[in-house]
Parts: structure tokens; sequence; C-alpha cells
């Protein structure tokens, strides 16, 4: 099919319009919660949570949600997705109290799980390959736009019919979604995809996140008793379950043979930094512009487009530019500036001048979002085996929203905040101030695990990595191992192209792109 096509331009209709509702989502509550807090008499853990559990359903099922669609058809787990993210849309809208609008997102977060994988999922399976990366550019073009947008238009409706509107809004981006996938989107399968689904991994991971979290929200306000230090205890064991499980199911959700390569493990160390500052420093800040400089909610979302817009406007030469240097210094140099970023934003405070304080801090901070980011999703895609790239995206996406969710959960703690904090101004300043140095200490963290384990040249050739097969695997036959070992060698004997993103657009602040990547010309360029 081509993108030229009627049928194609649905398609593009469809997809922009479902990943929209995502990447909305993931900007505009942000800008809400003040509003969500006064109006629902709820404490710091609750806006915690309603960020939380939105990215604790979606990091532990995205993955699965992937292989649903590979298997039961891609169309159609789209459009559940979609039709249940809408459905707890409304819920979200309606929830009379903290309670039932947290599971609301925890729902939402569900249907996220589902529809993210998808929109991508049918553009590749849809169009000729002559016109995938035309496809695909139009996707996260139309995307990023969506995205960069968002915080505003979440302030607009918060300041006009209220917070609820934020999640409302999902509803009619449904209603027009699903008739037209339904009518014009072509139904595809991956013939290949076999097997039992890993719901047990997906369940225990999910659970390991949710203990761990739970236990550092509600430290703040528990202290060390046993309502902190069980969940904690259970989510380390759960972990630790996890990992056992993972190793020895045959088809696991998170094959962890895969990070036998040294450079996909170390770029996903550099992913787990990196969003873990970015998603604590996204949540506190629309606090402290609206709580001390005294923004409104659309003031405040306004404040935040400058990061957004740089990264639409320059991640495509941001990635250009990585392929001909590398990746090493762009994803050493962007967390340091990122770093910087956040340490000039300690300056915003009561009073603060938005041209004088707050616009140089959110351009440094933007301009190292740009440079890292395009790379990093880059150097995911050429360190691992061409057939894996997709799964090593979803792997990257997967890791970065989990950093987010403890960086959510445990920054608060980290900087003193207390379950009352963001209801005063001086002690929310205060604590704000010895955030953002923290965020910025875990961003040169990451900078020097890049600059000490990310080689130069991962984008220039790939060659395959040897991985050992997981532990408890039933031994093969000496005849087979003869075999692969031939097979191996004849394999390393010609160097393995790396794998080029088709995303040219990256915009998500809370976590990289799922990009499955496609086999790109090393003298050619990107799309």
């Amino acid at each position: 099919m081509r993108v030229s096509s009627p049928v194609g331009r649905w398609v593009l209709l469809t997809t922009v319009l479902g990943s929209s509702m995502a990447l909305l989502d993931s900007t505009v509550v942000n800008v809400a919660l003040p509003h969500i807090g006064l109006d629902l008499n709820a404490d710091l853990p609750v806006l915690q949570w309603t960020i939380n559990a939105y990215m604790l359903t979606l990091a532990g099922l995205i993955l699965l949600g992937g292989a649903l669609g590979d298997r039961f058809g891609r169309r159609r787990v789209f459009v559940i997705g979609v039709v249940w993210f809408s459905v707890a849309s409304l819920l979200c809208g309606l929830a009379p109290n903290a309670g039932l609008l947290i599971a609301s997102r925890a729902l939402q977060g569900i249907g996220g799980a589902l529809l993210t994988p998808g929109s991508l999922a049918l553009i590749q399976a849809t169009f000729h390959p002559d016109d995938r990366a035309r496809a695909v550019g139009l996707w996260s073009g139309f995307g990023g736009v969506g995205a960069a947008i968002g915080p505003f238009v979440g302030g607009w409706l918060v300041d006009g019919p209220g917070w609820r509107w934020v999640f409302f809004l999902n509803v009619p981006l449904a209603a027009v979604c699903v008739p037209v996938a339904l009518r014009h989107v072509p139904e595809s399968r991956d013939p290949r995809a076999h097997g039992r689904f890993d719901v047990l991994g997906s369940a225990l991971g999910a659970l390991a996140l949710a203990g761990v979290t739970y236990a550092l929200i509600a430290a703040p306000g528990q202290g060390v008793s046993p309502a902190v230090i069980v969940p904690a205890v259970l989510g380390v064991l759960l972990g630790v379950a996890f990992v056992y499980v993972e190793r020895r199911r045959p088809d696991p959700m998170l094959p962890l043979d895969i990070f036998a390569s040294h450079q996909f493990t170390a770029v996903n160390a550099v992913t787990l930094c990196v969003y873990a500052a970015f998603s604590g420093f996204f949540f506190l800040s629309v606090l402290q512009f609206q709580v001390v400089v005294g923004y409104s909610a659309l003031a405040a979302g306004t404040a935040l487009l400058p990061t957004t817009v740089l990264m639409l406007l320059l991640s495509a030469r941001s990635g250009e530019l990585g392929r001909r240097i590398g990746p090493r210094i762009p994803l050493t140099v962007g967390p340091l500036l990122a770093a910087a970023g956040m340490l000039l934003m300690t300056r915003v405070g009561v009073g603060a001048v938005y041209w004088r304080d707050v616009l140089p801090a959110l351009l440094v901070l933007g301009l190292g979002m740009v440079a890292l980011v395009a790379p990093l999703t880059a150097t995911v895609l050429a360190s691992v085996e061409v057939e894996r790239a997709g799964l090593a995206s979803g792997i990257n996406n997967a890791a970065a929203r989990a950093a987010g969710l403890i960086a959510v959960a445990a920054l608060p703690l980290l900087a003193g905040m207390g379950p009352e904090a963001y209801r005063s101004a001086a002690r929310f300043s205060e604590t704000f101030g010895r955030a953002m140095p923290i965020c910025a200490g875990v961003l040169v963290v990451g900078a020097i695990i890049a600059w000490c384990t990310v080689r130069s040249d991962v984008l220039e050739q790939a060659p395959p990595e040897a991985a050992a097969p997981p532990a408890g695997a039933p031994p093969v036959e000496k005849a087979a191992e003869e075999a692969a070992g031939e097979a191996a060698e004849e394999k390393a004997a010609v160097p393995r192209r790396p794998c080029r993103p088709e995303c040219a657009y990256h915009c998500g602040v809370g976590a990289p792109p799922l990009d499955p990547g496609n086999l790109g010309n090393p003298g050619g360029p990107g799309t």
C-alpha cells in the first residue's frame, strides 16, 4: 500500500489519532496535578500515584501488548486498546475521589499498553517497503506536533472547563479513530508468532514495580514501619522471581540473553538514568510553576513548550549528527547539558521572571534532550540483531517508563517532601531546590556510563555478539552445537549493517519512541 492512496491516508489518520491519545496523556496530566489535588483534597502521594498508576501498568504490559497484536491481529488489539483507553479516560474524568481516579489511571495504562505498540505496527505491516519510511516519518512528525502542544492544550482545559476535561479529551479522539480503523485499516498478523504468552512474567514484573513504588511513596508519611518495609521487601522478592521465571521460560517476555550485547546493556543503563531524571523533572516542575511561581495551568503548560519544540525541530538533525560522529559524544554531552538545565532551574522561585529565569533553563535542558534521544534510539537498534530490533526498542521503552515510575516515587522522598509539601509555596520551593541537583546528578551518572561504555563506531557496523544460552535451557546435541558454531562463524565473517531508526522525530519526554527500525544503508541518509 502507498502513502498517497486513499487507504494509506486513512491508516495514517488512524494511527496518528491513536498514538496522539497516549502522547497527549503523557504531558497534559502533569499540568493538571495541582488542580486535581485541590479539588479532591489530596496530598502529594495521591498526585504521585495519579502519574505512577498509569506508568506502572503501561511499563509492565507494553511488551505483552505488542505480542498480542502480532498473534491476534494488530488492528483488533489496537482498536481494543483505543476503546479501553477512552473508557478509562472517561472514568478518570468522572472519578469522585482519589481512589477511583488512581484505579482508573491504572486501567488507562492497560489501554496504552495495547494501543502504543499497535499504532506503529499497523504502519509497518500495511505500507509498501518503499513508502514505509515516509509513512513512519509522517506518523512521528504529526505525533511530535501533538506532544509539543500537549502541555498548552492541557493548561487551557484546566483553566477553562476544568481538569476533568484533560481526560474527557480522549473520548472524541477515540470516537473518530475506532470507526475509521474498523472501516479502512486492513488486518494483519505475524505468522511467526507462536507459543504461550508470558502472562506470569508480565504480572511478576508489574507487581515488583508496584511493591517498590508503594514503599517509596509511603515512606515520607509512614517512616520506617511495616507499611513501608513489607511492600519493599515483597517488591524485591518479586523482582528476583521475575528474573528467575524469565531465565527458565522457553518464550519469555524479556529474553535475558539479549543483554549479552554489552552495547545494548550499556545504552539501557544510560536510558534508566536520563529518563529517571526527566520524569522527576517534569513531575515537579509543573508543581513549582503553579505552587511557587504562581503561574496558571495554561502558563505552566506553555512554559514547557521550548523543550518539546526544540525536539520537534532538531531531533532529525541530531540523529544524522549521531550517525556521522558516533553516539558516544551525543550520549555524553546530552545528559550533561540537561543536567546544567536542571541546575539552572534552582533559580526559579517566588518572583521568577520567565525570560530571565525559566526560559534559559528550559532551552539548555531541551538542547540536552535533542542531543541524546535520537542517538540513544539508534544505538539501541544497532546493538542487537536486526530481527530483534523491535524487541530491543520495546525493552528500552519499558525501561525508560520503569525508571520514570521509580523516579516519581523516590524523588520526593530523597528531597524531603512531606505529604503536604505542595500546599506551601515556601516549603515546596525549598525541597524543589534540593530535587533538581539530585536529577542533575543522575544525569551526570548517565553521561559517565555513556562515555565509558558506548562505542563511537556502533552505528557504523554492528557485528553479531555471541549470546550464551539462557540458564536452565535444555542441553543440545554435540552435532547441533557444531552446526550452530559453524553458522555463527559464517555469520560473524560478514559484518552486519546496523539497523537504522525509522522515526525521524523524537518528542516524547517520558520515554524514547518505539521504533522497530530497518536495515539501513551505511552510507545513506536516515529517515
